[in-house]
């Protein structure tokens, strides 16, 4: 299978882990050779529940039975999308009470970006310098990494960054800015919190301007914070929120959120201004609907600010100069790419799943499904900690 793997599926890097994969449950991916992989990484942060997860799995068959794709979006009710959007409003901010879905993170960026120009009639867009929010043609354009993004120009235009926590930076947000696009936490970039209030400034700011504050929600969201959404832990509410990966259990979906008075303008003037065909499939939206009842009803996102307590008081050793995130969103940080990569490399064929970040080379990615067991962590900081004194040695 491997050999037609490369032969005829397009690659993304030059070299692919290539694991292959027979099956998944739990927090557990076995190969063609029933070997078991401890994953750490659960897709990145989209398996929130785990593999195979049995409420997941039973809403998804139920919904098979029922029907399928019916209808382009928004043109029919359909009970799994209807449902899950009703129970998503319930858990937000009241004024956060409509949402659109899609069929992935960056389309939802996509949709997000083009509300921000509608409600505001004006054109500039305002990003962070080593952002990620998708990579399709617009979400690229507010994409803060140029060496990732060179060869595709032209994009967008009228885009500028800011730097995350520089509040120097908040003037940039002028009457002439549509949205300011911000990481709750920033991915890529290395897990990055907020700092001294910096997103409650930004509201302030947006507020004075007219500006849409717009939080990027996909990594952070669906209670990898130990919150339902990412910005709860810092005492803001933004007018615009792009949500996806954990959303779906491990379906592929995304979804933007807002006012039902901003969202209504996507459908005149003119009409149909997003449009997807695919978005709110009946069959995702049951598996969206069942990952979000399981996270809101059991004691999931608090389990998840115990996970992290345990996984620091583990991951100490001389090569993590710090881990940095929040709940079950982490990155153990070393001093170079090259441990980072060694460890990584490493712990996979001993059989845990680590993974790189997308612009932070010494970060060792660190998501779990949000269903891990203390013992499971335990197994696999072990492999971890294991690793690094191996490297250590060798470097002595």
């Amino acid at each position: 299978m491997i050999k037609d793997f490369y032969k005829y599926q397009a690659q993304t890097s030059p070299h692919p882990l290539g694991l292959e994969v027979s099956h998944a449950e739990g927090s557990y991916i076995y190969d063609t050779d029933n070997k078991a992989y401890l994953d750490f990484v659960a897709g990145v942060s989209a398996t929130s529940l785990g593999h195979k997860n049995p409420r997941v799995n039973q809403a998804i068959k139920d919904q098979l039975d029922k029907y399928t794709h019916v209808m382009v979006y928004g043109e029919y009710a359909q009970h799994p999308a209807t449902e899950f959007c009703k129970l998503l409003a319930k858990h937000l901010p009241p004024q956060l009470n409509k949402t659109y879905l899609t069929n992935s993170g960056t389309e939802a960026t996509e949709g997000a970006i083009k509300l921000a120009r509608r409600v505001t009639g004006r054109s500039q867009l305002l990003s962070c310098r080593n952002a990620y929010h998708g990579n399709t043609m617009g979400s690229m354009s507010i994409m803060g990494f140029e060496e990732r993004k060179q060869v595709f120009r032209p994009l967008i235009p009228d885009v500028d960054f800011i730097t995350f926590n520089n509040e120097e930076d908040i003037n940039k947000i002028t009457e002439k800015t549509a949205g300011i696009v911000l990481e709750t936490i920033q991915g890529g970039a290395g897990f990055i919190q907020p700092e001294n209030n910096f997103l409650k400034k930004i509201r302030e700011r947006c507020n004075e301007t007219g500006t849409l504050m717009i939080l990027d929600e996909i990594q952070p969201g669906f209670g990898r914070t130990g919150k339902l959404f990412g910005f709860e832990n810092y005492d803001v509410v933004p007018d615009v929120i792009i949500i996806g990966k954990g959303m779906g259990g491990g379906m592929p979906v995304g979804a933007f959120t807002a006012s039902a008075e901003m969202m209504d303008l996507l459908s005149h003037d003119p009409k149909l201004g997003h449009i997807t065909t695919f978005g709110g499939h009946p069959v995702i939206a049951a598996a969206c609907l069942a990952t979000l009842q399981e996270i809101t009803e059991t004691a999931i996102m608090a389990q998840a600010l115990e996970k992290e307590k345990l996984f620091r008081k583990l991951l100490v050793h001389p090569l993590i100069k710090e881990v940095r995130g929040k709940g079950l969103m982490l990155a153990a940080m070393t001093e170079s790419a090259d441990i980072t990569n060694e460890v990584i490399l490493r712990c996979h064929k001993k059989g845990l799943i680590l993974f790189w970040l997308l612009f932070e080379g010494t970060a060792i990615r660190i998501t779990p499904p949000l269903t891990i067991s203390e013992k499971e962590i335990e197994e696999g900081c072990g492999i971890i900690i294991e690793v690094m004194d191996e490297l250590l040695k060798e470097r002595n």
